[in-house]
């Protein structure tokens, strides 16, 4: 199976982003699984390094890191 994701939000502010992410994590760790995720308008920015995120928060930066080592992620 193939999946593209399209995040089109900014990483904060509503949990968008974060749920597609984490649906991604998800799938890309099966080996049947292709994996796209395509960020566009503000979801470029969940691509910003170094992140700054208050403790017990989560980093959508470490997930689309961990998405691209195993699957595809374009801006």
């Amino acid at each position: 199976m193939k999946y593209l994701f399209i995040i089109n939000d900014g990483p904060y502010g509503n949990e968008r982003p974060y749920n597609a992410l984490r649906l991604a994590l998800n799938l890309v760790k099966r080996e049947e699984v292709q994996v796209r995720v395509f960020l566009m308008g503000d979801g470029v920015q969940c691509a910003v390094a170094r992140q700054v995120t208050p403790d017990g928060y989560y980093n959508i930066e470490r997930m689309l890191k961990s998405i691209a080592r195993r699957g595809e992620v374009f801006t």
